[in-house]
């Protein structure tokens, strides 16, 4: 499944979990994604994305100028791990717990 949505500026989405892989990408604005069992959160801007296996836990808060995005649902298990990739440059595990 593939999609795009947008959400207004400082809308909440609480932690959860899917039972799918996701890809997101953030298309305009900035949302910030709080990854509790990482001891972290990143924040995404035009162009950025992340890489959400299945089960991981996230919630997340959207900016001041509300955010656009692009996302993917994969079949479990399609990704191994939480990946960020900042202007399509793939930052390490370390750069996800760090920023906060």
């Amino acid at each position: 499944m593939s999609g795009d949505w947008s959400s207004g500026p400082g809308d909440h989405y609480p932690e959860h979990r899917h039972d799918y892989d996701k890809v997101l990408v953030a298309t305009s604005g900035s949302i910030t994604f709080r990854l509790p069992e990482r001891d972290g959160s990143v924040e995404l801007g035009a162009g950025d994305q992340l890489d959400l296996p299945a089960g991981t836990l996230h919630g997340a808060d959207v900016g001041a100028s509300g955010v656009a995005c692009s996302e993917t649902h994969l079949r479990r298990g399609t990704l191994t791990e939480v990946r960020l990739h900042v202007g399509g440059i793939e930052a390490s595990e370390t750069a996800v717990r760090q920023v906060a």
